[in-house]
């Protein structure tokens, strides 16, 4: 019962591109909705985690799964969604969609972010702290999702607190909703910095 539900993966209606580096390329197989645009194509997506979860019922045990992943187009806009689902496949698609429903955007420039920012939620704390170019992504799993799906390339990191991915996820788009550039500065405070 159990081993076909993660032998699934096969049967999921979505194609996908894998690029050099392994992150997997959604491609759409549908023709333009409303116009001419295509929202699905080209974002990086990545599945943070899979949860397995267990109900004991009369003839045994059913299982359902909950699929955290982070989408983003790797130009600075990032998005993360949760999806539950009694297979893998239908979870990870439900959170897909949810990623690309809640896009933000980040402030990122020359591949990294514009200074140093603390993210909070619950228990996790995340520290960026923007790197020179030729450092990379320096950061856990979840935290290098994060960043890679919106397009930083040089960043330092480091996780406080709590471990678990889905809570860095959320704390690591809380400190990128931080971000300011000097300019957003300038014009909220009406001063010049030079």
């Amino acid at each position: 019962m159990f081993g076909g539900s993660l032998g699934g993966r096969e049967s999921c209606q979505k194609e996908f591109n894998v690029s050099r580096e392994g992150v997997r390329v959604a491609k759409s197989k549908r023709g333009g909705g409303r116009g001419d645009k295509d929202t699905r194509s080209d974002f990086i997506d990545r599945t943070v985690k899979i949860k397995r979860c267990a109900a004991v019922i009369k003839g045994g045990r059913r299982f359902s799964f909950a699929a955290m992943v982070v989408v983003g187009d790797g130009k600075g806009r990032v998005g993360w969604g949760y999806g539950k689902a009694n297979e893998v496949p239908p979870s990870v698609e439900k959170a897909q969609k949810q990623a690309q429903r809640r896009m933000v955007k980040a402030t990122v420039q020359e591949g990294t972010i514009p200074h140093s920012v603390k993210g909070r939620f619950g228990a996790a704390e995340v520290l960026l702290i923007p790197a020179r170019p030729g450092t990379g992504v320096i950061a856990g799993a979840a935290v290098r999702a994060v960043c890679e799906a919106a397009g930083i390339t040089d960043i330092l990191t480091k996780s406080y607190g709590s471990n678990n991915p889905v809570t860095l996820v959320k704390a690591c788009f809380n400190a990128l909703e931080q971000l300011r550039t000097a300019q957003d500065i300038e014009r909220l405070r009406g001063v010049s910095i030079s």
